[in-house]
C-alpha cells in the first residue's frame, strides 16, 4: 500500500504450517501460531479492510462475518471464504455471529452501536478488537470502560485501534518528554485538518446514513467531526500525558454548504488540565485546499518543544532529550498491522492487562466529548460536569431491518 495521506485515508475508509484453533479459556501459555476465530462485525470500507488484514495475518481464521446490509456481509463473507449460513445480517446480526462460536469479536460500525456490541461480545467470553471512537456519548464511554474491565477480570483481551502510539517515533518522542525532556510542559496543541464526508440529505429512515461515512455526519451515530476524525490528535495528547483534561471552553459551527446532519465541520477549544497545563485545538472538515497539519499533536516546554505525528514529521527540538526523529509513515496500515499482531500476541499469551489501548481510548473519548459539548454551548464546562449530566444520545432505529 503507497502512502495515505489525510485525503486519502477518509477515502481508503469509504471503499476499501499448521495452527490450533483455540477457546478464550485456554489461552494462557499457547503456542504464538495458535490461531484465533475472529467474527467481523461491520464490513463497510474500514471493516472491509482490516478484515483482510486479519485475514493476512496467518494467526487468524475468519469463521463469522456481519453487516447490517445482507448484500454486503455476503459479498464479504464469500471473498473471505466464510461459509453463507456464517453470514449474518440485520441490527441484530452481531449477535447471531456472536453466538457462532468464535474466539473474539472485530467491532468496526459507527460509534453509536459500539458500547451495546462490545458489552455483549463480553458477557458471551470473547476477546474484542475495536474501532475508534469507542462511543458517542458519556454514558456509551462509561459503559465501555465497565466492559474492559470485566474482560480484564473474565481473562479476556479487550483491544482498542489507535494508530499514532504504536509507531516507533512516537513513543520515543512521548519517552523522552516524559522523562522532563521539554522542562515543564506549559502547553500543547492539535489539529485535525480532513476534507469533507458525503452528507446527502436526510431519507425516512437512518439506513441511508450507515453506508459510506455518510453517519459521521450525524453527532449521536459518530460522536462529531472531533469525536471521529480530531480524535487521533487529541488521543495523541492524553496518551502523551497520561490524563484528561478538566475543563473546556470553545466554539463550533458548521459551515459546509447545504448540511444535512448536524455534527459541526470547524471548532475550536481551549482544554485545562488540573495542573494548569494548557490544550489548544483546532479542527475544520471542509473543502478549503487546506495544506497545513493534518493529524498533529504539538507540546511546548519550559526548554524544548516536541511533535508527534499521524502524517508528517515527529521529533524533539532543544533541550537535554533533543531527538531528530523521523517522517511517520504508512500508519494507517502499519498502525493496524502493529495491533493485530499484538491483539493475537496478548491473547495466546494470557495478557489480559488491557489499560495499554483502553485508558487514553476512554480518556481521548470523553475529552473530544468534553469540547463538543463546550463548543456547541459556548460556554466552559468540567470533566465532572459533563460525568454528572451523563447525557445520552439517541438515534430513531424505527424501519430498520432486525
Amino acid at each position: 500500500m503507497t502512502r495515505i495521506t489525510r485525503r486519502s485515508f477518509l477515502a481508503g475508509a469509504a471503499t476499501a504450517a499448521a495452527f490450533t484453533i483455540i477457546k478464550p479459556d485456554q489461552v494462557r501459555g499457547t503456542s504464538a501460531n495458535a490461531r484465533i476465530r475472529i467474527g467481523a462485525v461491520g464490513q463497510g470500507g474500514r471493516g472491509a479492510w482490516i478484515s483482510d488484514l486479519f485475514a493476512k495475518h496467518g494467526g487468524y481464521q475468519i469463521t463469522a462475518v456481519a453487516d447490517y446490509f445482507p448484500e454486503v456481509a455476503t459479498a464479504k463473507g464469500k471473498a473471505l471464504g466464510v461459509a453463507p449460513e456464517r453470514c449474518f445480517s440485520g441490527l441484530s446480526g452481531y449477535i447471531r455471529l456472536i453466538d457462532s462460536g468464535v474466539d473474539a469479536v472485530l467491532l468496526e460500525v459507527p460509534p453509536y452501536f459500539f458500547p451495546e456490541q462490545a458489552a455483549v461480545a463480553v458477557d458471551a467470553g470473547k476477546h474484542v478488537y475495536m474501532a475508534k471512537p469507542v462511543a458517542s456519548d458519556v454514558p456509551g464511554a462509561l459503559r465501555i470502560e465497565a466492559a474492559a474491565r470485566r474482560a480484564a477480570r473474565n481473562k479476556q483481551v479487550f483491544l482498542v485501534d489507535y494508530q499514532i502510539p504504536t509507531d516507533p517515533i512516537n513513543r520515543e518522542v512521548a519517552k523522552r518528554v516524559r522523562e522532563g525532556g521539554l522542562g515543564r510542559i506549559a502547553y500543547l496543541q492539535t489539529i485535525g485538518i480532513s476534507g469533507v464526508f458525503p452528507d446527502p440529505p436526510l431519507t425516512a429512515t437512518i439506513e441511508s446514513r450507515l453506508r459510506k461515512l455518510i453517519w459521521v455526519n450525524d453527532i449521536a451515530l459518530g460522536c462529531d467531526y472531533i469525536g471521529n476524525f480530531d480524535i487521533h490528535a487529541i488521543d495523541a495528547a492524553v496518551w502523551l500525558l497520561g490524563r484528561r483534561p478538566v475543563s473546556a471552553a470553545g466554539h463550533s459551527r458548521i459551515c459546509r454548504p447545504n448540511p444535512h446532519g448536524d455534527s459541526r465541520d470547524v471548532i475550536g477549544v481551549v482544554y485545562e488540565f488540573e495542573d494548569k497545563t494548557i490544550l489548544n485545538h483546532r479542527g475544520q472538515s471542509l473543502k478549503n485546499n487546506a495544506d497545513d497539519d493534518g493529524l498533529v499533536c504539538k507540546v511546548y516546554g519550559s526548554a524544548a518543544m516536541a511533535q508527534i505525528n499521524y502524517w508528517g514529521k515527529a521529533f524533539v527540538r532543544g533541550g537535554t532529550k533533543h531527538y531528530g526523529g523521523g517522517q511517520v509513515t504508512d500508519l494507517y496500515l502499519a498502525g493496524a498491522q502493529r495491533n493485530i499482531a499484538a491483539f493475537h500476541e496478548k491473547i495466546t499469551k494470557g495478557d489480559f492487562n488491557n489499560d495499554d489501548t483502553v485508558k487514553h481510548a476512554i480518556d481521548s473519548v470523553l475529552t473530544c466529548i468534553l469540547g463538543r459539548e463546550a463548543a456547541a454551548r459556548g460556554h466552559m464546562m468540567t470533566m465532572a460536569q459533563l460525568i454528572d449530566e451523563n447525557k445520552r444520545l439517541e438515534v430513531n432505529l424505527e424501519g430498520l431491518k432486525d
